[in-house]
């Protein structure tokens, strides 16, 4: 078992405290991803697992070990590197190999799970060649089958992906998801693309300045984010923001933008909205939930209509990015790749409030709603 307990773990340079007091659990065999900006200790807080820095405070488990002062060699956990980290005098073979050299482990057994692991990576054919004669992919998948051999119980990925192109990215993320799969071992795996986090992970930990903000899987986190640093950074495009008043017509709350009145969802806890009756909030629309024309499968309670200005038109092939100006703001929207809207263009956009989120601007927290997507 390979469960993972962080208690209150925190992490410090002299004065400088780059991780503060942190509490996660990590199940056994669950794949999750540490997601943030540079510098928000996501590296730093692998790095503690895996031993290669020490821990100032709190407490860290492994298992059912604490490892706080445990030698990463005794840790039972397999480490992959941003940059491969292969030796470059060594054949692919022997690079697989060392590891289990070092541990004296007989030929025949490491034999055995060198070729094992290449026929799984598909670089069985890679094994005589030397790193300089390999592509990055190639690389990638030799530092992974270095790890696999030592049949580790946690796996830690610290930005395996970066220095991939796009397409090579996409068909590695596809690959360590199956990895993770079929070795049924734990994945502790760090990026600052969210794209990886979202399409790969059990779940995802978004970190900002030392400090764990969320913790949940990638549909929850996209759907209710708790503050609006986590609504921004998960998402591409990311959500739009803008500045609104809280008002009540009747017996529904709306947000005014630019003295038009939006509808906002019954799904908002009317006597929380009551607080804030007449004061600013930021209202959070996320590109997909624009439209050229209203969607007939969305009631029209739930729109609302705002005019705009085409700044700059993005095709991009099942999708047309808009660069839109509405009332002195700037806002992105994922139309129609029919989307004929060009630069200077005048277009009336709807938007399907069902979808809309609510954040305190002062505390910059959501204000929750029941579900999201109910009206």
């Amino acid at each position: 078992m390979a469960g993972i307990t962080l208690s209150k773990l925190n992490k410090s340079f002299g004065a400088l405290t780059v991780v503060h007091d942190i509490d996660l659990e990590i199940a056994d065999k669950e794949f999750i991803i540490l997601v943030g900006p540079s510098g928000c200790g996501k590296s730093t807080t692998l790095r503690m697992i895996a031993g290669l820095e020490e821990v100032t405070g709190g407490e860290l488990v492994i298992g059912d070990q604490l490892v706080n002062d445990v030698p990463s060699k005794d840790r039972d956990i397999a480490m992959v590197f941003q940059n491969y980290a292969l030796y470059p005098h060594m054949t692919v073979y022997k690079n697989m190999a060392f590891g289990l050299q070092l541990r004296k482990a007989p030929q025949d057994e490491i034999d055995v799970k060198v070729k094992e692991a290449a026929k799984i990576l598909d670089i069985e054919h890679l094994l005589n060649r030397k790193p300089k004669a390999l592509s990055g992919g190639q690389r990638q998948r030799v530092a992974l089958g270095r790890a696999m051999v030592r049949n580790p119980a946690v796996f830690l990925l610290d930005e395996p992906l970066s220095n991939l192109d796009a397409k090579l990215r996409g068909t590695m993320r596809a690959e360590i998801t199956k990895l993770h799969k079929r070795l049924d071992a734990t994945f502790i795996y760090v990026t600052h693309d969210q794209v990886e986090a979202m399409t790969m992970a059990d779940r995802i930990v978004v970190m900002k300045d030392g400090r764990i903000l969320q913790v949940d899987t990638p549909q929850n986190l996209y759907d209710t984010p708790v503050n609006m640093f986590v609504a921004g950074f998960i998402g591409a495009p990311q959500m739009n923001m803008l500045t609104v008043t809280l008002a009540k017509r009747s017996d529904d709350y709306v947000a005014v933008f630019g003295g038009q009145d939006m509808p906002l969802p019954k799904s908002f806890d009317a006597e929380r909205l009551k607080i804030y009756e007449g004061r600013e909030l930021v209202l959070g629309l996320r590109p997909e939930n624009f439209y050229e024309f209203q969607p007939v499968d969305v009631a029209a309670n739930t729109i609302a209509s705002l005019s705009t200005t085409v700044e700059l038109a993005e095709p991009m092939g099942s999708e047309v990015h808009l660069n839109v100006v509405c009332h002195g703001h700037t806002l992105i929207a994922k139309v129609s790749p029919r989307c004929r809207a060009r630069s200077g263009d005048a277009i009336t956009l709807v938007v399907d409030m069902s979808y809309a989120h609510l954040f305190d601007k002062d505390t910059e927290l959501a204000i929750p709603r029941q579900q999201i997507g109910t009206a």
